[in-house]
This record gives C-alpha cells, structure tokens and sequence, in this order.
C-alpha cells in the first residue's frame, strides 16, 4: 500500500514539474505574447463567465414570480463582466511590468480606487431594486402611501452609498475628501443659502414620503385648489384640478398647509370609493316613503353608480318651502363624478314627472292646490309598503353587521390566534365598522 502512494506521489511531483516547466516556458516568452496570452485569458474568463454563471443565473430569475431579481440581474451581470476586465488587467501588468517598478505603484491604488466604486455601484444598484419591494412587503396594509415615497428614500440611501464609495475610493489615491470640502465651505455656504428653498422642498418631500397623506390619484384640496394628485417629486407635487389644469404646489407649501383629502372617507384610509351626494327637495304635501323609494330606484338603475355600498335616501332636512333628501351615491372613478350626477338629476327630473312628485318653487305667496297634482294614494301607498320593506332590509343588515362585529372582538380577544387570521379579521372589523359608520343616523 505504501509503495503505491510513494507512486502517485512521484507521478503527481512528476505532472507539477511539467505545469512548472510550461509556466517557465510561458514566462520566458516576449512580452507581446504574454500580452495577448493575457488578452486571451481574459476573453476566456469573460465566456466562462457568461455561460457557467451569467445566462444560468438568468433563467433562474426568469422562473421566479418576483420581478426584481429580474431588473436587477443585467446591472449585476455588466458589473461581473466589468470586475473580471479590471482584475485581468491588473494581473496582467503585474505578470508583463513586474511589481518593482513605478507603474506597479501607480496602477494599484488605481485599482483599488476602482473596486471600491464597483462595490458602491452593485450596493447602489441593489438598494435601488431592493428596497421599494422590501417597503411594500413590510407596509401594512391600507397604509396611505405617497407615491414617490420610495424613490426619495432609494435616492437618500444611494447618495450615502456613494458619498462612503467616493470617500474611500479617493482615500486610496490618497486623497482627503473631507479636507477638499473644508475648503469649499464657504462656496458652500453660499450655494445653501442661495439653494435654500429648493432643500427646503427636498426635505419636506422626504417628510412627505413618512407622513403619507396622500397617494397619486387622490383628490386633494390645498389652499382653494382642489384636483387630483398627479405625481409627487421632490420639490413639487403636481396636482390637475377640475378645469383641466396641471398646478405645481411647491412641498414647503404642502407641508405647512392644511390638506383635505377626499379620497380617504372610512376608518381604514383605503380610497374604495369616491361618493356622489345629491340634495332634492320636493313639496310638503309628497309621502316621504314614496319620494325616498323613488330615489333610490333611480339610484340602483344608474349605470355609474357602483352595487357596495349600497345606495341610500335620507331624508336630510324639513326646509322653508320643501322636504329636502339626500340621495348617497358611490362611483369607482373620478371622472365618473359628473356623468353619473348628470344622469341622476336627468333621471330624477322625468321619473318625477311619471310619479307625479312635485319639486317646489322656493316663493312666499301661498298658491292654490289646483297649482300641484298631487301624487295618486294608490301609488303613494305602494311605494310606502316598497320603502317600508326597504328599511326592514337595511335594519337587518345593520343588526347583522352589529352582530358579526361582536363576534371578530371576541375573536380577536383570544391571545393564539395566528397573524394571519388576525390580520384578515382587524380588516374586516374596519369594513364593518366602516359600514355601520356611513349611516348611524338613518332613523327614517
């Protein structure tokens, strides 16, 4: 057994004699051909890279459901490629020029300098593609978010990322960062005051980006101007009010200015719904049940309006010449607000007509009854029975919702309920008290 080891041993000796002796032969060798033996290696090393790791790691990243790992892989991969170039280069000055002499001593921190960016760079990258996703994933949900929010953070934690690369890059060519700032102090100085309404709205589009008040597609009032939310940058968020037209609201006015969001109704901050509210009076002398089933039969017909949450009637006020409802409606868009308050008021005006239901004239002469034609009894009491049944429908939904409310505190009393279990049930809770919310007061 001995003897066969002492064998392979001498044939191993033997084989790394050989590989000593080529090397040796290669050494030996001009340096115009080493060069291009370099150049070679380094054409090789790129190939191999590109189809034992580049194109494998690619269709790993296309399997997955995620997209990030998908956007992130070419700037990875053209950083591979530019890692491998730089490192053959400088294995190749040190194999033809030697490490004695002064371009070993010059290139190195060169080297070094550009390793250093190429670190910042892949972390610079990979902050960019991975902390949004990271946000979102870690984000409650129906948390009102600011879009753009991300990329102000991804833009703040990039730029330290790259101030530390610069500054440790430059201490390898041995250079003071900090000394050549010093010495722009003044100039900076000068730059900040003269800059100082512009930080001022970076800063405030980064405090914008934690407070979350509003979200694109949001319908916001700020001072007298009332439009939806467009987009949020970092020294202006642009807002498109109802005339068409693009308003830059500067974030420091933003900031210090008190904001309505009509976009944010209910307890959860979730934007479901935007609501449509009408007011209709009608003559004293009309049957309340009747208007109201009227209305909301007008209201459930309209092809804007959305089914949950349902519509409601309410009878909103007793006025000087007339009984004043409120007809609650809720569209899915925006830019259905107007077409569907064109088709109601439209609807209302013929549909009234039909049913004989009179809208006043707002005058202090007493007019004769000849003036109205007052709704038949026999309709009246049908929409009665219709509205009475109506409201015995919307008492058992509230009594349910009550009821299933009861249950999820209960439930959610119990300390080994899962995280998930208990996070459906906390939104459902909103949703339902959200729902016995709009119409508390509905005691008609």
């Amino acid at each position: 057994m001995l003897l066969y080891v002492k064998r392979g041993a001498k044939i191993i000796e033997g084989h790394m004699m050989d590989i000593q002796g080529y090397i040796d032969d290669v050494n030996d060798l001009n340096d115009y051909f080493r060069l291009a033996i370099a150049i070679g290696l380094i054409l090789f090393g790129l190939v191999m890279a590109k189809y034992a790791i580049i194109r494998p790691w690619w269709k790993f990243v296309t399997s997955t459901e995620v997209d990030w790992d998908d956007h992130l892989h070419r700037p990875l991969a053209n950083r591979t490629y530019a890692f491998i170039i730089a490192l053959g280069v400088q294995l190749t000055i040190r194999w033809i020029l030697g490490t004695d002499g002064t371009t070993f001593d010059t290139t190195e921190p060169i080297f070094a300098a550009f390793y250093v960016i190429l670190s910042a760079s892949i972390l610079s990258v990979s902050i960019k593609h991975l902390i949004p996703v990271l946000m979102d994933r870690f984000s409650a949900q129906g948390s009102v978010t600011v879009s753009g929010s991300n990329s102000i953070i991804v833009f703040f934690l990039r730029t330290v990322v790259w101030f530390a690369g610069l500054y440790f890059a430059l201490d390898q060519l041995s250079i003071e960062l900090l000394g050549i700032l010093a010495s722009l102090a003044v100039f900076s100085l000068i730059i900040g005051l003269a800059v100082q309404q512009t930080l001022g709205n970076i800063v405030n589009s980064f405090l914008l980006s934690i407070d979350r008040p509003f979200e694109v597609g949001d319908r916001i009032e700020v001072e007298e101007t009332l439009g939806s939310v467009v987009s949020v940058g970092i020294l202006s968020t642009k807002v498109l009010d109802r005339d068409e037209r693009l308003v830059v609201i500067p974030n420091n006015t933003l900031v210090q200015s008190k904001i309505i969001n009509h976009a944010r109704g209910g307890g959860d901050g979730i934007a479901r719904r935007i609501s449509v509210v009408l007011d209709v009076g009608v003559d004293y002398r009309e049957d309340i049940d009747h208007v109201k089933y009227t209305l909301l039969q007008l209201a459930k017909e309209c092809p804007f309006v959305i089914d949950r949450p349902e519509p409601r009637i309410l009878l909103n006020e007793l006025g000087d010449f007339a009984k004043v409802f409120r007809v609650y409606t809720w569209v899915e868009d925006y830019s259905d607000e107007w077409v569907a308050k064109d088709w109601l008021l439209r609807n209302v005006d013929e549909r009234f007509g039909k049913e004989n239901i009179n809208i006043p004239y707002p005058t202090s002469v007493e007019l004769s009854d000849s003036v109205y034609t007052q709704a038949e009894a026999t309709t009246q009491r049908t929409a009665k029975r219709k509205m009475q049944r109506e409201r015995r429908k919307l008492e058992k939904s509230r009594d349910e919702a009550r009821a299933e409310l009861e249950q999820i505190s209960e439930a959610l009393k119990d300390p080994d309920v899962p995280k998930k279990e208990r996070t459906e049930m906390e939104e459902r809770q909103r949703e339902v008290l959200n729902l016995l919310a709009m119409f508390d007061t509905d005691d008609d």
